[in-house]
């Protein structure tokens, strides 16, 4: 079926131009399209109603009109909706993880869009206990997440933390699981952070400001009570977060950005103590601890270890100086986490885009899993029990749906205890999974993983989707997708590009995609296409690239610099007005960032690098492809106005006139729809630009 891409009659708003001029550091810029964030932003986060008037005109006529151009698509929206919804399990429930007298899973009921929280007696198949309700209480709200969940230890409460707006501002409710009552007076303006003592007592959790920025810790009973201040961050460029160690003997209140981290200390067994650092804080220096019964492990780079090294401590305080190796960095094998059982430490590492695990016994035996496929993701799944011998891991590749195995740390059996089920049917016989290597400008070896259907020609004439994301070390796990088989199964090729500024390769390779090395993210991503061309996986012209937040800053800076490349771009929740960002203290990821991007308020030689490749300000009169940006009004990660000032940018200098669209969820934030349903027209919108945008739609 072909569309010409060109023949687009909808009329594209035109919004003001107000000029605003910025003097920085002795450099100059103008911005025509500031005045699209709302002074009283924050308030927006928490209340949309009070959005200003003109800049929800611009955004309504933005979304009519996108809907306006893909109106011939909206047959396959819903066919692509369908095909996608097909493939989840309605009712499907999670493995039941056991924690004393009971197994806790969640599940769902036929055309739900939440889970039901629930357990029943350890080992048996009857006596459900209903704990939540998701889709009962979302029931009327345009928006309901809940972003954590758990049982106190005691079992005799359920402690959950709601958003109803997307914007990361959450509620947490504590219910008597005796009585089903439900305190209605549990703490508001928390992140969803919290944890409960091992007597299940007191409830530790984090309060955000009005930036959004979590800064401080508080306690207070349970049960509800007075709140009492435990730590306040004084430091605007760092999170904040609350847990417990595995052996809950302490409570641990975890600071860090992207550079630097300190953990501070409370007694379980004494929750009114005063908090006591660790190790204190050093630029530069990571570290995470947990206790193990008569130590600490501790998991760091400090002293060169670029991919981490495990140290231990028997300290009753964990201080720097009482640190000792026990596994040893090695070079371009990231050790990515540490988890703590009874008897058993598990170690994730990552090699060359693939994980593995490595079970140590504390006589230091050690068990290795891995898996043969030339791409996969492999990943614990978490559980309550400290003194156990088993643990559970999740396997999947692009080909391989999930499966949970259930893994004898003592013998090194594995059973399988689920294997996600795809209703409609999948058969991974009919798919390949390939690694490639693509070569960067500096020499850097660029993994990429490749899903295609068997038989699908490799002539360049097949349309490709190509994937990145590439920032905050944050690596591209080669997970199972049931929605990208929506297109896989029309004749395109799915890639994913492993490009620097993700954890991929290494902790090195995330740093090589940082501050004035982030170009190389963007070289890398280009580098991955060429190369996937080369090989006959695609050409350009009939390529689209793809990529979420961070990811939408890649889709951004690629546009601009290789346009010629692609049919179209799908920007989800994009940051693309990096230097306006970076430069506004009162958002609330900005000076937690600055270790990420470097700050352009004070250094110049970050101002200029980001001036370099930021998408907004580098927007050229040049042809570009259609281009797709979507956003949520609640973000608080990127703010609506970044894919609404870039694409009202956009629509001036392309000299094709390529359609530049904008799709605005006016009921939520950075995740999209919250419903399982919700969520997945949102994604069949992007699939059908993709294929609008390449100009045909190939036969299944």
């Amino acid at each position: 079926m072909s569309r010409t891409v060109g023949e687009v009659t909808a009329t594209a708003p035109t919004p003001r131009k107000i000029a605003r001029r910025i003097e920085q550091l002795g450099r100059v810029r103008t911005d025509d399209y500031a005045w699209m964030k709302d002074d009283n932003w924050q308030a927006v986060l928490r209340d949309p109603d009070v959005l200003s008037a003109d800049i929800r005109e611009h955004l309504v006529a933005e979304n009519a009109y996108c809907a306006a151009v893909l109106a011939a698509t909206t047959d396959l929206q819903i066919e692509l909706f369908e095909e996608m919804k097909g493939r989840i399990k309605q009712d499907d429930a999670s493995v039941p993880t056991p924690d004393g007298p009971f197994d806790y899973f969640s599940r769902y009921e036929p055309g739900a869009q939440h889970p039901r929280h629930v357990r029943r007696p350890r080992g048996l198949a009857t006596g459900e206990q209903l704990l939540l309700d998701e889709d009962a209480e979302a029931n009327g709200k345009t928006y309901y997440a809940v972003d954590a969940a758990r049982h106190s230890p005691d079992h005799a409460l359920y402690v959950f933390a709601v958003d109803e707006q997307g914007s990361e501002y959450h509620r947490i409710y504590v219910r008597d699981l005796a009585t089903g009552e439900t305190l209605t007076d549990g703490p508001c303006n928390a992140s969803g952070s919290f944890v409960l003592s091992p007597d299940s007592r007191w409830l530790f959790w984090v309060w955000r400001d009005e930036n959004a920025r979590p800064a401080k810790v508080f306690r207070r009973p349970a049960r509800g009570g007075t709140d009492v201040l435990v730590y306040q961050e004084l430091d605007e460029g760092m999170f904040l977060g609350v847990g417990a160690t595995s052996d809950d003997s302490h409570i641990v209140i975890v600071i860090q950005n992207q550079e630097t981290s300190e953990a501070w200390l409370i007694p379980a067994g004494d929750a009114g103590a005063e908090p006591v650092v660790a190790a204190a804080r050093r630029v530069g220096v990571r570290y995470d601890l947990d206790h193990w019964s008569d130590q600490w492990v501790i998991r760091t780079n400090d002293g060169a270890a670029v991919d981490f090294k495990v140290m231990t401590s028997t300290a009753a305080v964990p201080t720097g100086d009482t640190w000792t190796d026990w596994i040893a960095h090695e070079p371009g094998r990231l050790i990515a986490g540490v988890a703590l059982f009874q008897n058993y430490l598990v170690r994730l590492e990552r090699e060359n885009a693939c994980n593995r695990l490595v079970v140590t016994a504390r006589d230091g035996a050690e068990r290795v899993i891995d898996f043969s496929e030339s791409a996969y993701a492999l990943s614990l799944s978490g559980g309550y029990e400290y003194d156990t011998a088993v643990t559970r891991f999740i396997y999947q590749s692009p080909t391989t749906p999930r499966q949970w195995f259930d893994y004898d740390m003592a013998s090194g059996a594995r059973t399988l205890r689920k294997t996600q089920e795809v209703p409609s049917g999948h058969d991974p016989a009919r798919y390949e999974t390939r690694r490639l290597t693509a070569i960067a400008p500096d020499g850097a070896r660029v993994p990429v993983t490749v899903l295609l259907k068997r038989g699908t020609p490799l002539d360049g004439s097949a349309p490709l989707l190509l994937y990145g994301y590439g920032a905050y070390g944050y690596p591209l796990e080669p997970t199972f997708s049931t929605q990208a088989l929506s297109l896989v199964d029309r004749g395109w090729v799915w890639a994913l590009a492993h490009v620097r500024g993700g954890s991929d390769k290494g902790w090195s390779w995330f740093l090589d995609g940082r501050k004035a090395k982030k170009p190389n993210t963007f070289t890398d991503f280009i580098a991955c296409a060429e190369h996937l061309a080369a090989e006959g996986y695609g050409r350009a012209g009939r390529m689209v690239c793809y990529g979420g937040s961070a990811g939408g800053l890649l889709v951004g800076a690629v546009v601009n610099m290789r346009p010629d490349l692609w049919a179209g771009a799908i920007a989800a929740v994009p940051f693309v007005d990096v230097l306006n960002t970076m430069s506004d203290i009162s958002l609330p990821l900005t000076p937690p960032e600055w270790p990420e991007w470097g700050n352009p308020l004070e250094d110049l030689s970050a101002y200029d690098a980001i001036a370099a490749y930021s998408p907004y300000d580098n927007i050229t009169a040049q042809a570009y492809p259609p281009v797709l940006a979507t956003g949520g009004l609640t973000d608080p990660r990127v703010t609506w106005w970044e894919p609404q000032k870039w694409i009202a940018k956009l629509r001036d200098c392309a000299t094709n006139g390529s359609p530049m669209l904008l799709h605005m969820n006016m009921d939520a934030g950075h995740g999209g729809a919250s419903g399982r349903f919700d969520h997945l027209k949102e994604v069949a919108l992007d699939y059908a630009f993709a294929i609008w945008a390449i100009g045909e739609e190939p036969d299944s």
